[in-house]
């Protein structure tokens, strides 16, 4: 059974089970809506899949593909042929056109330029413990898993950003970023271990 409060659903092409709907739009044909979606005061438009997910105040572009458990939080817009994933939260946020944040991330307070990919474990670190601040992140960039980015940031356009990196500075278009600790492997140290807590 679904709960439907103030919306016109006749554009939605299939609808599953045990969804909320309040006060949304839906523009277009081809919307798709699986089971088990709360979705309130937004804007969803034409060819846009949403499963098993929670979004509130969000306008959500064209052909977009939402869930499963994802969250969209208040005031946040996504672009055309974008892709957010399992357990992804985004929040007061702007994604441009085919942005994909596939996997674990949290996105807050961010600016994301178009085709733009958020690897898994990535983090947006917004909040300083008084205050909210922006990041921007350009067009064609590329977060690699486990990125934190502190905010107030700006990252150019076609950034690469390396898997485990904490982004503390600004950078220039088509910058290499990397900043981790290299592995150190200690030979046998395991054997050194185990017989220091037998003695």
């Amino acid at each position: 059974m679904n709960n439907i409060i103030g919306t016109d659903i006749s554009s939605i092409k299939e609808i599953g089970d045990n969804n909320t709907i309040i006060n949304c739009k839906f523009v277009g044909d081809d919307i798709l809506i699986g089971n088990n979606c709360t979705i309130k005061n937004s804007v969803i438009a034409g060819g846009t899949i949403i499963t098993d997910s929670y979004i509130e105040g969000g306008l959500i572009g064209e052909k977009c593909s939402i869930g499963p458990y994802s969250r969209i939080r208040a005031t946040t817009n996504i672009g055309n042929n974008c892709k957010i994933g399992n357990f992804v939260e985004i929040k007061n946020s702007t994604l441009g056109n085919g942005v994909k944040c596939s996997h674990l991330s949290y996105v807050g307070d961010a600016i994301i330029g178009d085709n733009t990919n958020i690897g898994c474990g990535v983090v947006f670190a917004n909040y300083d413990g008084k205050s909210k601040h922006i990041s921007m992140v350009g067009k064609n960039c590329f977060v690699g898993s486990n990125v934190n980015i502190i905010a107030p940031i700006k990252i150019a356009d076609d950034t690469f950003i390396c898997a485990g990196t904490t982004v503390t500075a600004d950078t220039q278009a088509g910058d290499f970023v990397i900043g981790r600790v290299r592995a150190e492997s200690k030979e046998k140290y395991k054997y050194y271990l185990k017989n220091r807590q037998k003695n």
